[in-house]
């Protein structure tokens, strides 16, 4: 948020901002069924790290462990999974390919997942963040 505007953003829309290196993916904005990285904008569910994007990632209904292997397959530190607008916990099951490969994870709503992703690529980390898009 730039806090020279004079009207703060809703909580539904924002513009992100941080430094940046050039060659690497962030996240620069979200919304209701969108996502900006590098200023592009997403509307359909991806999977972002710092050095590649899978765009139109597709899922079923719901979450299970086939639609987790594209981002295995990255080999982050952490995956972050972006549930959409509401917190959606997946059956323990779909998780057991991250504990077996030793990838961290954590579950949140999508915008969280957007903000995380940004600090934690920002520290350096090897992240990758799976995003529902509502």
């Amino acid at each position: 948020y730039d806090y020279t505007d004079p009207i703060p953003p809703s909580p539904e829309h924002l513009k992100l901002h941080l430094a940046q290196n050039p060659n690497q993916n962030l996240i620069t904005g979200y919304g209701a069924g969108y996502v900006s990285v590098n200023g592009r904008r997403y509307e359909r569910n991806l999977i972002v790290t710092p050095n590649e994007i899978v765009a139109d990632w597709s899922m079923r209904a719901e979450l299970d462990e086939a639609a987790l292997a594209p981002a295995v397959q990255l080999a982050p530190q952490i995956i972050l999974i972006g549930t959409g607008k509401t917190l959606r916990f997946p059956k323990p099951e779909v998780l057991k390919g991250l504990i077996a490969a030793k990838i961290g994870y954590e579950i949140m709503d999508t915008q969280a997942a957007c903000r995380t992703y940004n600090i934690l690529l920002e520290e350096g980390r090897k992240v990758a963040a799976a995003l529902i898009l509502v």
